[in-house]
Order: structure tokens, then C-alpha cells, then sequence
């Protein structure tokens, strides 16, 4: 069986998947304050940070009814059942991978200090930085599956779609205490520190089930690129969480993240629908002043392909950082007529957005048309993530 713990593990993240996390679209080349602040947050996480992770094969897995149960603790999650059945797991790796507390503990500091733009770049690599590690450890089971005979399913995690992220505790329960770095499980499920992940890979003898699997070969969705082990190439544009796939600009696991936390949709009688979205930024001068700017959008029925009626975006109430927005300080008037008159593919229907080719300006004010139709194109793409992921696409 294996087991092993990491606490010094390779955390330099491929420069295109931080890019692809910081939102920008694939092969942009980030340039001035930006591309210091992606410098800087690398060199502050590798000089500070204390990763690891943790792996250990269980021992035993058996699918009980609509349940696949571990050790004696049973996970409801019909992608797991699935992705264990069809695959035809025999065991399973339970594993853990955290990017450590530290960049959390200083992001929260930077923005305690009024400096947002640090804050939200360390943040990211910090995210980024998880992900790495679980690629990575993905890459190292495979490798010691290959040569045992055997292969390694997909792996899932509690939050994925159909796994109520209430069972993490749960599933932290296997660690058996052995983990080599602190993780705590909060009664609402959320890891303590929050750049952490756990997960389960499911093992199998069978290397032609994983051509059988509802959601492809695992290999499509893994980021490790000089895997020895590859069946089948990378794919990243595809969303697989979603009733069929989707190409989004957007990185789909922001616009998962976008769709629960900053945006609510609210159905008609008649077929419309009403979206609202909140976007929180920053201004481009006078130490990066936190703002904020609601939208709101109404779609024409489903049946029509939920064309745009009417969009509008505004500052949030009770909002005073747009004022210090340096074109707001040079022309208030003209801004925010700019502002309230641009509606971006008025009347198209909502699918349009995933062919719309805007700027890539992820500026956090609203100085220039570029950063606003780049903030339009995150609004309206997570508005199609959250009826796409509901069926009602």
C-alpha cells in the first residue's frame, strides 16, 4: 500500500495555468504593474509559504446502493458512485494537498492595508498553487500505479458538483491524524486554511475502463504535462462539470465561484429572467481604493435563446470608490454616461458571449472601455455558467 507525506513540494506553477487563474485568455502576455505583482507574489509564496501534501491508499471501497463507502464511512456523491462504477475501482487513494496558511495570513494583512491589487495576486497564486500540488500528486499515483498494473480514475473532491461539501469533514476523519501540516474541516464544510484540498483517486486493474467513463479518460482534464503516462491529450477549454461541454473564455472554476457567491437569478412569470451580479474592484490610482458596481440584466425567455433586453451597471449603493477612479476625477460626467450607456451584444442571444472576442483587461476600474467590456464579458459568462450548469441551457 502507499503512503507518503511531502512538506517540500514542487510549487513553481507553469506560468500559462497562474495566468489562466488570474483570468486572463490563453497565451496573453501580461506586461507592466501586472506582470510585477505576478512576480512578486511567486517569489513572496516561495520565500514564505510552507505547502505539503499527503497520500495513502485506503483500505477498502465497496459502492452501497446510491453510497460509495470507505472505511466504513459512507460519501453521497452520484459522480464518484459513477466515476467508481463504471471505472470499476478496487481501492482508492485518499489524499490532502494545502498551500499553506501563511499567503492567506499575509493576503489578509494586505488588505488590511488598503492593497487589493497584492492581495488579490498572492491570493490567486495561493489557489494556484493547490491546484499544482494535486496535479502534480495525481501524476505521482499514476506513476506508481503504472507500475503496479494498474490505473488511476479522476479524482473529486467534496464542492464538486453532486458532493455536498458538508461530508468534508467527514472524509478529513480518514487522515487519521497523520497529516504533516495543520487542516481543519469547519462545521459548513470549508478548510482551514482555505488553499487546501482533499480528495479521493479511485484505483482500478482495468486500464480500458477508464475509456468506458461517462466523463472521458482522467488524462483529459490533468494539467501534467510531461506525464509519461498520458492516454490522451489535455483539454482545458472543455468544462467538464457541466451538462455537456462547454468553451468558456473564462476560467470555469471563477465562474463556479462567481455564480455562488455574486450572482442571484430571479425568473418570470412571463419567461424573463432578472440577473443581478456584483463586481468588486479597484481603482487604478490613489493606492488602489476598493469599489464596487452592480448589474443588471434581463433575458428574454429560454425558448428564444435568452437574448439581452436590458443591461445596466452602475456603482453599488453607498459606494464611494468610483470617485477616486483617476478618469471619474477628470471627467465624472462623461464616465459615467460611458458607463451607463455601453450594453454590450444588446438584443443577441446569450450564447453569443462565448464567440464575443473583447479586450483582456482585468484592471479593476472602469476607466477605460476595454476593462468595462472585459467586466461585461466575466458578468455575462457567469450568468451562462449558472443556466448552463442548472440544465436550463
Amino acid at each position: 500500500m502507499i503512503e507518503f507525506a511531502d512538506t517540500q513540494p514542487d510549487v513553481q506553477v507553469p506560468e500559462s495555468e497562474y495566468l489562466r487563474l488570474l483570468g486572463y485568455p490563453r497565451n496573453y502576455e501580461i506586461s507592466g504593474r501586472a506582470a510585477e505583482l505576478a512576480a512578486w507574489a511567486r517569489q513572496w509564496y516561495n520565500e514564505n509559504a510552507r505547502p505539503w501534501v499527503y497520500a495513502r491508499e485506503t483500505a477498502g471501497v465497496e459502492i452501497a446502493g446510491e453510497a460509495v463507502r470507505i472505511e466504513g464511512q459512507a460519501f453521497h456523491s452520484g459522480r464518484l458512485r459513477q466515476t467508481f462504477g463504471e471505472g470499476e475501482a478496487e481501492g482508492a487513494v485518499w489524499a490532502a494537498a494545502s498551500a499553506g496558511p501563511e499567503a492567506e495570513q499575509h493576503a489578509k494583512q494586505l488588505w488590511n492595508e488598503e492593497k487589493p491589487d497584492e492581495y488579490f495576486f498572492l491570493e490567486t497564486y495561493a489557489a494556484a498553487v493547490t491546484e499544482h500540488l494535486v496535479t502534480n500528486l495525481g501524476a505521482r499515483l499514476c506513476a506508481w500505479a503504472e507500475s503496479h498494473g494498474m490505473a488511476v480514475l479522476p479524482h473529486y473532491s467534496p464542492g464538486y458538483t453532486g458532493w455536498d461539501v458538508a461530508e468534508q469533514p467527514r472524509l478529513l476523519s480518514l487522515s487519521g491524524d497523520r497529516l504533516p501540516g495543520p487542516l481543519e474541516a469547519l462545521d459548513s464544510g470549508a478548510l482551514r486554511p482555505t488553499k487546501s484540498q482533499l480528495v479521493l483517486f479511485g484505483i482500478t486493474r482495468d486500464a480500458n475502463s477508464l475509456h468506458r467513463l461517462t466523463g472521458g479518460v482522467p488524462c483529459t482534464n490533468c494539467t501534467f504535462q510531461p506525464c509519461r503516462f498520458r492516454r490522451a491529450p489535455y483539454r482545458r477549454t472543455i468544462l467538464a462539470l457541466a451538462p455537456e461541454p462547454v468553451a468558456y473564455n473564462v476560467n470555469p472554476r471563477a465562474l463556479e465561484r462567481w455564480a455562488a457567491q455574486r450572482l442571484t437569478l430571479e425568473p418570470r412569470p412571463d419567461g424573463t429572467v432578472i440577473a443581478r451580479f456584483r463586481f468588486d474592484g479597484t481603482t487604478c490610482s490613489n493606492m488602489g481604493r476598493p469599489l464596487a458596481f452592480d448589474y443588471l440584466v434581463t433575458l428574454g425567455p429560454r425558448e428564444s435563446g435568452y437574448p439581452l433586453l436590458d443591461q445596466q451597471c452602475g456603482p453599488a449603493p453607498n459606494d464611494e470608490g468610483h470617485r477616486a477612479m483617476c478618469q471619474y476625477i477628470a471627467a465624472p460626467d462623461a464616465l459615467m454616461a460611458s458607463i451607463e450607456s455601453e450594453k454590450p451584444l444588446s438584443g443577441r442571444p446569450l450564447d453569443e458571449v462565448l464567440t464575443w472576442r473583447r479586450p483582456a483587461s482585468p484592471a479593476g476600474c472602469y476607466c477605460d472601455a476595454g476593462s468595462r467590456q472585459h467586466k461585461w464579458g466575466l458578468v455575462l459568462e457567469t450568468i451562462h455558467y449558472a443556466l448552463h450548469k442548472n440544465g436550463k441551457l
